[in-house]
Parts: structure tokens; C-alpha cells; sequence
């Protein structure tokens, strides 16, 4: 629900701010008075186009705000064309506009976007009329699994390859699985550098054996030091820790003399293992050059392996595969075909019913002849159904019946919109109503009707209208009047809220003109007194 509109610099308008209720909301005042710029502002914030020619004269920018209670909507618009717009004040495009608004706001009148003429919101109109949801839920099911079998099919068709390529494909596995690469191939090259060098190393080792166990070793060094621990210990405590310190130094070191001495027992590799390992290393390096380029792990190349080997065994039984899934996507067909014809006849019972009751709304809103109706075009199936839901209007009898996006009368499609408001108002999830010009062509009586009912529609909606019509006017639940003055040669609007006896002197001024008489006063607070009435 819109709550507040705030425009600066728009237009005629200076700064002017609008407070809206639930309910309907009237705007009135004088021709020129600005009206119409207001709407003009909140079809702007909501995504419409922005033109440098929409700021006031002598100013930098127009600024538009809408503030929807959860959510406040910003728009400004330099004098040289520029326009920036924000959501809740984080920067957002024309296009989030447009898609933020497009279901909390339906406005009607010569700027309008006219959510009613979209074949989707009439198709959404439909369903939610006739209560659908179970209809369209098995075949939205049906739709998505055709949509999966499809998507399958595809992706195997995309994975095409010739002979040469499955033959390469071939070898390639063949080379990597004749390989028998393991985990353990990870420490090959330490392995073999290891054996290489076996006589170097054992050497090595056992002189670092022999120094840290022979008699110039840490053990006979601190043996020789245990009567010199033992005598400083009986005068200075802590040369206890001395000696338990240095016979755990002894024990580290004999645990690494062992420790060397069977790793140097480990390198005892004969000439055929040698051979053996050297011819392994050679396999792995060039298997690692020709599919790392030179890095990568073992796993890496396991992983390659893996890789080629599901690709080979897609490519190979891809023919049996796609014949399967033909099969599955006739079956999935056939599932959206019943599915698609179960939601069209449910659309089909309700398209009559609902077509009856606007016609009946239309005929109060001054269409004394005309008929409304609902087509169903059959369609290829999507994901909405097997058909395109069209709105129908039959101005006169004789006349063929034309698409509601061909009627050029922006008063009558919001009389339209009003009648399909009336009878659906309790199922559809626009928030807020605008009408402009609703009251185009249109008598006393006939003005008395189209404020009944969109007050009936603002029991669901906040609708918001601009009319020249006292009669629709007394309906209002909050009633605005738009008013403009001339101040140091300049014009500016004002809009204020008026009840009691400053409403029925508004009342009376869109009855008589500018002079007010008493007659004209005892009319207003007459159709005052039933609007109020009604409304109960």
C-alpha cells in the first residue's frame, strides 16, 4: 500500500506531499491544478520515462519518493536528462523499478503501464479466479520433468566426438590404466633418488652411528659426568634436573642412532629392484609430462583417469542412452498434453463464469451493451500452459469483439479494469488501484456507480483515483484536494486533506464552479450524506 508521495520540482510542482489511506483515496481541484502530474510523479519512481523536459523550470532536478511503508522508492531526474533511482537508498536501475512496482502498483489513465493488458496478468487473473492451483500444480509438475528429460538429451547430444577422437579417447585410457597408478607411486621419485645414492647414504649413516654411540659419545660423556652431577647435587638441588636432563639426551640420542641405522638397512635394493623402480619412475614422469605438463600429483593423474574413463562410457553407450530418453521425453510429452488439457478446461468453465460477472459490472459502469469475454488461443506448451488467455471487449452488439490492448480509450479500459477489480478483488495481488480519468464520458448516475464500486474494490485494495466527478468524489474514505497559486510569478501546488464543511465546499465547487451557493451546498452535503451511507 503506498502510503506517502512526495514530489519536488516535477512539473508545475514546486513540492507538494501526499498522505494516502486504505481504502479509496479521491484526488480533486482544478483543471491544471496538477493532478495529473502527481500520478505522473508515481508512475516515474516506478519506472516510466524520464525526460529533462519533466523538471520544474530554474531547478537542478526533480526528485520523486514513494514510500510503501516496507519499502521507500526514490527517483530524481536532472535538468539535463540524467536519472538515478534508489531502493530503501541502495542504488537501483529503471528496470528494478519497473519490476518492484509492477505488482504493488496498477495505474490507469494516459500514463499508465496498465497491468491489465499484459496477457500474463490476465492469464494470472484467470487462474486465481477460477482457483487453479491444484490444475496448475500437476502441470507445472509435468512441465518440469519434461523440461529435466530434455535438458538430459541435450547435454548428451552436446557431447559429440568423431573416430579419431574416440580413438584417441580409446588409447588415451588404455595408457593410463595399463599405468596401474596407485597412492603409493606419490613417494616414487624420493624412493629412487633415495636408492640411487644407496652406497652414499649407507656409508654416511653408519659413520653418524659409530660418533653418536662410540666412546667420544654423548652416553660415555655422561657417564662420565654422573659423579660430578651427584657431588654438586648434595650443595645445589637443581643439578638433580642436570642429570635427569642429560640421561634423557642419552636415550634421544641412542633413539636416533637406531633410527638412522634401520633406515640405512632400508636402501639394501639389489640391481633388478633398481632396475624395476628406475623403469616405473620413467612411466610416471612422462605420464605426468604428457597430462600435467610436468606438475601435478599422482591423484591428479587418478583423476584424469576417472574423467576420460565416464566420458569413453558415455560417449560409447550414448546411442542406447538417447533411445531411452526419447522414450522418457514421449511419456513426459504425453504427461504435459493431459495435464495441459485438464488446466484449459478448468480455465475454460471459469473464463465463462468470470466473463458473465464484468459483463455485469460493465453494464453499471455505463457499457449498457457491451459484453466481455474471455478466448483461449491454443498455444505451444510452456511453462505456463497449452493456450494464451486474451481479454475480450464487445463494445456494441454487432460489433466484433477486439483484445483489450486494441481499445485506444484509456477511460474506458479503466472502467474495464474497474469491472474485472470488482469481481476479483479478493483474488488478485496487485496492492494498489490508480485510476485517471476514470469519470471520461460519463454521466451523474453512472459517476454515482463507479464510486460504489471502487469503494467496494478498496475493502481489498487501496485504490486511489483522480476524477472531475462529485458524484465519485463523496465516496472517497480520504478525500485530497490538489491546489495551485501564483506566488513572486511563479506557480505552486499544494495538496491538503479536507473534511467536514471544507469537503462539502470542494464538493459543491466540482458541482456549480468557482461561485459556491448555498443550493450547491445543501447538494454536496446531500451526496455527502450518501456516500457515507453507502460506504457503511
Amino acid at each position: 500500500m503506498l502510503h506517502r508521495l512526495t514530489v519536488s520540482n516535477l512539473a508545475v510542482v514546486e513540492k507538494a506531499e501526499a498522505d494516502f489511506a486504505p481504502g479509496l483515496n479521491v484526488l480533486t481541484g482544478e483543471t491544471g491544478a496538477g493532478k495529473s502530474v502527481l500520478m505522473g510523479a508515481l508512475s516515474l519512481v516506478l519506472g516510466g520515462r524520464a525526460d529533462a523536459s519533466l523538471v520544474r523550470d530554474g531547478a537542478k532536478e526533480a526528485e520523486v519518493e514513494a514510500d510503501f511503508g516496507d519499502r521507500v522508492v526514490r527517483r530524481t531526474v536532472s535538468a539535463n536528462g540524467h536519472s538515478r533511482a534508489w531502493i530503501d537508498d541502495e542504488a537501483a536501475s529503471v528496470a528494478d523499478l519497473r519490476e518492484f512496482g509492477r505488482t504493488l502498483v496498477d495505474i490507469h489513465g494516459p500514463r499508465s503501464n496498465q497491468l491489465l493488458l499484459e496477457e500474463s496478468f490476465q492469464r494470472r487473473t484467470l487462474d486465481a479466479y477460477g482457483g487453479h492451483d491444484d490444475a496448475f500444480r500437476k502441470y507445472s509438475a509435468a512441465w518440469s520433468a519434461l523440461q529435466g528429460v530434455c535438458a538430459e538429451i541435450e547435454k548428451l547430444l552436446a557431447e559429440t566426438a568423431d573416430d579419431d577422437a574416440m580413438d584417441l579417447l580409446r588409447y588415451q585410457v588404455g595408457e593410463l590404466s595399463e599405468a596401474g597408478l596407485s597412492p603409493a607411486d606419490e613417494d616414487l621419485a624420493e624412493r629412487h633418488a633415495a636408492a640411487a645414492h644407496a652406497e652414499e647414504i649407507v656409508e654416511a649413516a653408519n659413520e653418524m652411528t659409530e660418533a653418536l654411540g662410540g666412546d667420544d659419545g654423548a652416553a660415555a660423556i655422561v657417564a662420565k659426568l654422573r659423579p660430578r652431577f651427584a657431588a654438586v647435587a648434595k650443595h645445589l638441588p637443581e643439578a638433580e634436573d642436570w642429570a635427569k636432563e642429560s640421561e634423557d639426551i642419552v636415550g634421544r640420542i641412542e633413539e636416533l642412532s637406531r633410527t638412522i641405522a634401520d633406515a640405512a638397512a632400508g636402501l639394501d635394493v639389489d640391481s633388478a629392484e633398481f632396475e624395476e623402480m628406475d623403469a616405473r619412475l620413467g612411466v610416471v614422469n612422462r605420464l605426468r609430462r604428457k597430462y600435467l605438463k610436468g606438475g601435478g600429483t599422482i591423484a591428479d593423474l587418478i583423476g584424469i583417469l576417472d574423467e576420460k574413463k565416464a566420458r569413453l562410457e558415455s560417449l560409447e553407450g550414448r546411442d542406447e542412452k538417447l533411445a531411452e530418453l526419447g522414450k522418457a521425453r514421449a511419456a513426459a510429452a504425453k504427461s504435459v498434453s493431459a495435464a495441459g488439457a485438464a488446466l484449459t478446461k478448468a480455465r475454460s468453465a471459469a473464463a465463462a463464469k468470470l466473463a458473465r460477472a464484468v459483463t455485469g459490472e460493465l453494464r453499471d459502469l455505463g457499457f449498457a451493451k457491451a459484453k466481455f469475454a474471455i478466448r483461449l488461443d491454443p498455444s505451444e506448451p510452456d511453462a505456463t500452459g497449452c493456450d494464451r488467455v486474451v481479454f475480450l471487449l464487445e463494445p456494441n452488439p454487432g460489433e466484433a469483439s477486439r483484445p483489450l490492448a486494441d481499445i485506444a480509450s484509456s477511460g474506458e479500459i479503466a472502467r474495464v479494469m474497474l469491472a474485472v477489480k470488482a469481481v476479483t478483488a479478493a483474488h488478485d495481488e496487485t496492492g494498489t488501484l490508480v485510476f485517471d480519468e476514470i469519470d471520461a464520458n460519463i454521466g451523474g448516475e453512472v459517476g454515482k456507480v463507479v464510486g460504489e464500486k471502487m469503494r467496494n474494490v478498496g475493502r481489498r485494495r487501496q485504490v486511489i483515483a483522480i476524477t472531475h466527478l462529485p458524484q465519485i468524489a463523496v465516496f472517497g474514505e480520504r478525500h485530497l484536494v490538489v491546489a495551485k497559486s501564483v506566488s513572486d510569478g511563479r506557480t505552486r501546488t499544494a495538496i491538503e486533506p479536507v473534511e467536514g464543511e471544507e469537503r462539502a465546499r470542494e464538493i459543491a465547487r466540482m458541482l456549480g464552479g468557482e461561485k459556491i451557493t448555498s443550493v450547491a451546498m445543501r447538494h454536496a452535503e446531500e451526496l455527502l450524506e450518501v456516500g457515507s451511507r453507502k460506504g457503511r
